[in-house]
């Protein structure tokens, strides 16, 4: 007898059925030699410092390094702490009785590092000394797994994809446990969570708010001319070349313009531009496009995915790679033909009709290939879940469309030494930009050369202002994470840098979810704010180790060197306890920070509480209350008098000083709305008069 392990019920059930496992028992399937059994995600975990005996956050306990990680069930938090979940409980005695009963283990967690952590650590748990082999597949159609069970491989094979998934597994334990109860205990009252991952990101996007918050906006003045085009009817526009950040070097240049009848074309460039078609989905560019197109959250660009795949109807989402080897290529026009009786899809499938090896390379692969489809058509999906289908589908067939070639002209005219640029470009092959029907219109230009006149037939002068980077969206906080904060356009070097980035694709979305959770930022329509919570934790550990973007992509690529067998797991543990104690060091050390005061301020809230004065925030002292009124409103920090006026009166008196995200100064009364959050109101406008509308 053969015991198969699945990361999914749902999964268990589609191999059983292959294997003909077809009699159900609580908690497994089986027949025809086979048991098929299944995990509910991480059914055993690395135990609390209370196994070591540890309880509390106290400064004595600081680090807590354990020389051996203990598991443990997957525990559910309660009133009275953490106990043990009882499905899992129970679950886990069916698989260790199913295991010890066989020949042979099959291991058909998710093909990732995470589904091999899920397998090895229950193996550990359960004290198994069975054989097992691993199933490796990236789609779950019956064809997949038929082919995947005839070419099992020898877990052995998958032991440094074990040591990187613990590596991982215990550094996060490690630097998330000291570095949350270090700051705990530093700012005295309340509870901070921070990790390895989760407080770089919270840093972007911080760092971010700031930099568009305090940005403040410069003119600046472009001329432009306007000239006959390729018809009497028809006129093109030329623009400077230079932007004057001052109005009245742009007056001159507009007035020098303005009195000439005609200006000189000095340069006359032309050439083919060729744009190759985009490379295939990995999981974090669907979530990026998802969200700048669609709006979703990547959790649930994700959840939808995840769907799909165990519907048989696209390859493991769980993937990193943008690539597909030559075995699978040779697939991919029988999958387009799949699509010949798609309503949406059918038209463009002579785009791909031969295609284009872009997105083919062996190398380049990681666990998993890029996103496909699998040619099993989808039933009954639902509108969001039609639409992450059809963005795979569509950019599928850009993938594999052949390139649009475009002549792209720029011409240089000159008048009084000030250069003026005008660019002209013809589609000679639409290629991959048909799929989605891009704007693809002529711009023709007439047939100018080197040296000719062109009449001034009217002159302007704009002015605009710069603009700061925006807020971090879903899509781009992902971009910066999978580049650990380097701001990268092209696909290729975006490819090259992902060992370096942070977090995982499988990994990203459940950490933003997590800043979500723990109250740190919060969604205004696609934009992600920092909350005051956020804002004043930031401004503790800004500038250290916690909140190093490049370092925790350091660590991100010597987990993939581990993955590699280039590392040995032993020296990454090290370096990663040496960085846990400097952090734990610097956080306990910021004690300064949250150095706070007493006051008679009673809490507004509760009523029974004084109010505490801390550095960042003001916070009652009361356990079961806890109200923080955190000091930094629109990038001013309020007094201790400002704050008492707020707590006492329940409002304050107007301040100046604040800053939009326009970067324009304002005033404003702070106040408490009925949830005792902050807001601010705006006294003076309310009663203003109204100016008189004036009669035709």
């Amino acid at each position: 007898m053969q015991t198969i392990l699945t990361e999914k019920p749902s999964v268990a059930r589609e191999i059983a059925r292959i294997v003909k496992a077809t009699r159900r028992e609580t908690g497994y399937y089986t027949d025809g030699g086979y048991n098929v059994t299944w995990a509910f995600g991480h059914l055993v975990q690395p135990s609390l410092p209370d196994s070591y005996g540890i309880k509390g956050f106290h400064r004595d306990n600081l680090p807590i390094i354990p020389p051996v990680f203990q598991l443990v069930p997957r525990q559910v938090k309660t009133d009275k702490g953490y106990k043990p979940d009882s499905d899992v409980a129970a679950q886990i005695k069916i698989i260790a009785r199913l295991f010890r009963e066989s020949e042979r283990i099959i291991v058909a967690t998710d093909a990732g590092r995470e589904g091999e952590l899920i397998f090895r650590y229950l193996y550990e748990y359960i004290g198994c000394a069975t054989p097992f082999d691993r199933l490796w597949i990236s789609s779950l159609t019956d064809k997949a797994i038929r082919e995947g069970l005839e070419r099992i491989k020898s877990g052995s094979k998958y032991d440094n994809l074990y040591y990187a998934a613990k590596a991982r597994s215990e550094a996060d334990w490690l630097v998330g446990i000291n570095a949350t109860q270090a700051i705990t205990i530093a700012a005295g009252r309340g509870t901070y969570s921070l990790g390895r991952v989760q407080t770089p990101t919270l840093a972007m996007v911080c760092e971010r708010y700031w930099a568009n918050n305090r940005f403040t906006p410069e003119p600046m003045w472009q001329v432009h001319f306007a000239t006959p085009g390729t018809d009497a009817d028809s006129v093109v526009k030329f623009s400077s070349v230079e932007k004057w950040k001052e109005k009245a070097p742009a007056e001159a240049v507009y007035k020098a313009l303005e009195a000439q009848e005609t200006v000189s074309i000095t340069k006359i460039e032309r050439k083919e531009t060729v744009q190759e078609p985009p490379l295939l989905y990995d999981l974090t560019t669907l979530q990026k496009e998802a969200n700048s197109k669609h709006g979703f959250s990547a959790e649930k660009t994700l959840a939808i995915a995840q769907k799909l795949y165990e519907a048989k109807s696209i390859t493991y989402p769980r993937t990193g790679s943008r690539y597909i080897p030559e075995d699978v290529f040779a697939e991919v026009p029988a999958l387009l033909r799949a699509l010949k009786d798609n309503a949406t899809w059918s038209k463009h499938l002579a785009s791909a009709s031969s295609p284009t090896r872009r997105s083919v390379d062996d190398t380049k692969i990681t666990d998993h290939h890029a996103l496909l489809i699998t040619g099993m058509k989808p039933r009954n999906l639902s509108a969001d879940e039609q639409t992450v289908y059809d963005m795979i589908v569509g950019r599928m067939l850009e993938a594999f469309a052949a390139p649009c070639i475009k002549d792209v002209t720029t011409v240089v005219a000159t008048c009084s030494s000030v250069e003026y640029t005008l660019k002209g470009v013809v589609v000679k092959q639409v290629g991959w930009r048909d799929i989605y029907g891009e704007e693809t219109e002529d711009t023709v230009l007439p047939e100018w050369t080197e040296g000719m006149t062109l009449p001034v037939g009217g002159c302007s002068m704009t002015e605009g202002k710069t603009k700061p980077k925006p807020l971090h969206t879903e899509a781009t906080l992902l971009a910066a994470m999978e580049t650990a904060g380097r701001e990268i356009e092209d696909d290729e070097m975006r490819q090259a840098l992902k060992a370096c980035g942070i977090g995982t694709p499988a990994t990203r979305a459940a950490i933003i979810e997590t800043l979500f959770s723990r109250e740190y930022m919060i969604r205004q329509k696609k934009s992600l704010v920092p909350t005051e919570k956020g804002l004043a934790l930031y401004s503790v550990v800004k500038n250290m180790r916690i909140a190093n973007v490049e370092l925790t992509g350091d660590w991100e690529a010597a987990l993939a060197k581990i993955e590699r067998g280039e590392m040995r797991a032993e020296t990454f543990r090290e370096a990663i306890e040496i960085y846990t104690k400097q952090i734990t060091s610097e956080l306990l050390a910021s004690d300064k920070l949250f150095a706070h005061k007493g006051s008679d301020c009673l809490c507004p809230k509760c009523k029974t509480g004084r109010m505490q004065f801390y550095g960042k925030v003001v916070r009652c002292d009361n356990a079961a209350c806890g109200l923080p009124v955190f000091r930094i409103k629109a990038g001013k920090t309020l007094s201790d008098a400002q704050i008492t006026e707020l707590l006492t009166q329940g409002r304050t008196e107007i301040i100046k000083g604040f800053n939009s995200k326009q970067g324009k100064a304002f005033s404003a009364v702070v106040a408490f709305d009925a949830e005792f959050n902050t807001v601010f109101e705006f006294p003076e406008m309310k009663n203003k008069p109204r100016k008189p509308k004036k009669r035709k």
